[in-house]
């Protein structure tokens, strides 16, 4: 600790290089958190689904629709204690610029399917009763400014016209996988204004063993199979994993961009250090003459090159752990959950090291290896 002092003045000496070289390393290992999580929330996202839920869709593809006459066949197989169903709205608000998702549910078995979704008891007696009522995640709030009792109108895409509900209540998911901006209105409402077209988009089943549901899915799909729309049955993390392949392989692009965000840092941290070895040749000859040691002068300039990368990978692993938080980010609803995962601050840590040793190691050598008499060469 006696040398600190020593360390902070040499630090001291180009104070705008030192905050510049400090500022790259936050902005890069900033950049490498943010990238990172992308990547571990659409994992999350792939690996979320209870394992009493299984997600019937047709086998065609899941933008064909089943017939809802599916619903009492599904419910009278072995091992299926619950059913409900669910189609892709599409609707837009406003100037459509902000994205969130909406569905059309069967709502009280949905709601009993998935107990994540947590709405106060008044709000979701006042949503079941009312056929034209919209329960929508909490951000929803904030987002638009919306309230209890409003009327909203969203313009269909799929379901072409205006479609006004009233916001009947708010929920607030227990999970934070699951979007807290999505909105969710009666499915019978949708079946009542396309004309009974007696459609839906998937349906969920809640069955009563976990180890039943391959053979469970397997009856289901061999029921289905000659018919007009046969099915596709699988677990609600397969489902859920099905979109997350949608985004290709996200995980190589972004930890790749984050890997060549360091190195181009690392570069930077280097060069620093070997400009301000070589700046102070001569003060290395004054300190080796009064008995300053190699391996003492050596562990300065490490510590000097820890300092600076330790520093900025505090405030560059921290800034975007505070930051997402404090923001209750998601990517307008893609990426829920978005949070900086203790392992990604713990890498993002690591990698801060593996930096020090990068960068301070050369100029450390360099200068532990200065003779006395070569370096006083230099000293006016």
């Amino acid at each position: 600790m006696r040398y600190v002092p020593l360390v902070l003045a040499n630090l001291g000496r180009h104070k705008r290089r030192t905050f510049l070289t400090i500022a790259s390393v936050a902005l890069a290992l900033l950049l490498f958190a943010s990238l990172r999580t992308v990547v571990t929330t659409i994992g999350a996202s792939a690996q979320f689904g209870s394992a009493r839920r299984i997600v019937a869709t047709n086998a065609t593809g899941i933008v064909f629709p089943l017939p809802l006459s599916y619903a009492s066949r599904l419910r009278a197989v072995p091992g299926v204690q619950q059913v409900t169903w669910a189609n892709w709205f599409g609707g837009r608000y406003g100037d459509g610029k902000r994205f969130f998702a909406n569905f059309a549910v069967d709502a009280e078995s949905y709601l009993d399917l998935y107990p994540e979704i947590s709405v106060p008891a008044d709000q979701r007696a006042a949503f079941l009763q009312d056929r034209a009522a919209a329960l929508i995640g909490t951000r929803l709030l904030d987002v638009f400014g919306w309230r209890l009792g409003q009327n909203i109108t969203l313009q269909g895409t799929i379901f072409p016209g205006d479609w006004t509900f009233t916001i009947r209540g708010v929920y607030t998911p227990t999970d934070p996988v699951i979007n807290d901006d999505a909105l969710i209105f009666h499915h019978a409402l949708l079946d009542e204004r396309i004309g009974r077209a007696g459609i839906a988009g998937w349906y969920i089943l809640g069955i009563d063993d976990p180890t039943h549901a391959p053979q469970i899915a397997k009856t289901i799909d061999d029921q289905f199979r000659n018919s007009s729309a046969p099915t596709k049955t699988g677990t609600e993390q397969a489902f859920n994993a099905s979109f997350a392949t949608m985004w290709g392989n996200v995980s190589l692009l972004m930890n790749t961009i984050g890997m060549a965000v360091v190195f181009a840092i690392l570069l930077v941290t280097a060069n620093a250090m070997m400009m301000s070895a070589r700046e102070r040749t001569g003060e290395v000859a004054v300190l080796k003459t009064i008995g300053f040691s190699d391996r003492r002068l050596f562990g300065l300039v490490m510590l000097e090159a820890g300092v600076i990368t330790l520093t900025g990978a505090a405030l560059g692993l921290g800034g975007a752990k505070l930051l997402y938080r404090a923001t209750n980010f998601n990517a307008a609803g893609f990426l829920p959950g978005f949070d900086v995962t203790g392992s990604t601050i713990a890498l993002g840590g690591g990698i801060a090291l593996l930096l020090v040793l990068a960068s301070g190691l050369v100029p450390a050598v360099r200068v532990a290896r200065l003779s006395v008499v070569q370096a006083l060469r230099t000293v006016e």
